[in-house]
């Protein structure tokens, strides 16, 4: 357990340097579709051996399957289609990195919860870092101006599958769960891939490896270290871990992908990093 933050983070924050390494191999929803077939069947085989409980009735139904749509599907499909357009693994880390911090301030109105000045300047300072790592890939022209969009609509899905999993979706089993979220996320993205991509897949050590690191350690590893993380009352420190995805992706991608990471992109991961840091410990203080 005192090895887990670290590698929640680091199994994390290098998923998206995998993606885009599996994108070179496959068109973005084909190999999506591909990953959330695979993840079904594995967390579908672990909720037969360990004889979870699968929701039956509607009420158990209908929030996993909501949740799956926006977390997974729309979520994963957004940011693959960013890497798609351009967009680079740091980049688009940073970005769907804000999503604690909206959260945080969307929580207000939706869940009843005040938000406060301090909240909102915590939002400014977020929205001018990501302003600020994104300077220079603005100007590579229209393919990653849509890059971006994809990766806002992707933040704003996973900020809404949180909110709407808050709210309506109590606790259900992390295996067979799981196993519904990622079936009904194949099922929504498999067909728009037949019907809009050639799925064709280009096979090679690289992709393969990349698809099962995004497999095993990204979607499954890493989403069991953090529900144990959090059952074990580690949910201060994973919050603060989620702080250091951006630049721990944006430094993997230098490092494997060799992406530019100038002084600039450097201060706006910091400006944005503090902007998130001054709204969640607003928020954890004034609960």
């Amino acid at each position: 357990m005192a090895a887990a933050p670290w590698l929640f983070l680091t199994f994390w924050s290098s998923g998206f340097v995998a993606a885009k390494i599996g994108l070179r191999g496959a068109e973005p929803l084909t190999f999506l579709a591909l990953r959330f077939a695979l993840v079904t069947l594995v967390m579908a085989g672990i909720a037969g051996l360990r004889r979870s409980p699968w929701p039956r009735t509607r009420a158990e139904l209908v929030p996993v399957v909501v949740t799956g749509l926006l977390m997974q599907a729309v979520y994963f499909g957004c940011t693959y289609l960013a890497f798609a357009a351009g967009v680079g693994a740091g980049a688009l880390a940073l970005i769907v990195g804000l999503q604690p911090l909206l959260t945080a301030v969307v929580a207000g109105p939706f869940l009843g919860e005040r938000v406060r000045p301090i909240q909102w300047l915590g939002l400014v300072l977020g929205l001018v870092g990501v302003a600020l790592v994104l300077e220079d890939k603005l100007a590579l022209g229209a393919s990653t101006a849509t890059g971006v969009i994809w990766s806002f609509l992707g933040l704003f899905a996973i900020t809404g599958g949180t909110l709407y999993q808050k709210r309506f979706a109590g606790a259900f089993d992390l295996w067979s769960g799981g196993a519904v979220q990622f079936a009904v996320a194949t099922l929504v993205v498999a067909p728009v891939a037949a019907a809009s991509e050639t799925m064709r897949i280009a096979w090679s050590w690289p992709f393969a490896s990349a698809l099962a690191y995004l497999v095993l350690m990204n979607s499954i590893v890493a989403i069991t270290l953090l529900t144990i993380m959090i059952r074990r009352g580690e949910a201060s420190r994973v919050t603060s871990l989620f702080f250091l995805v951006p630049p721990g992706a944006a430094f993997v991608a230098w490092l494997v992908l060799a992406e530019r990471l100038s002084l600039v992109q450097l201060a706006g991961m910091a400006v944005a990093t503090g902007g998130v840091g001054l709204v969640m410990r607003r928020a954890s203080t004034v609960k």
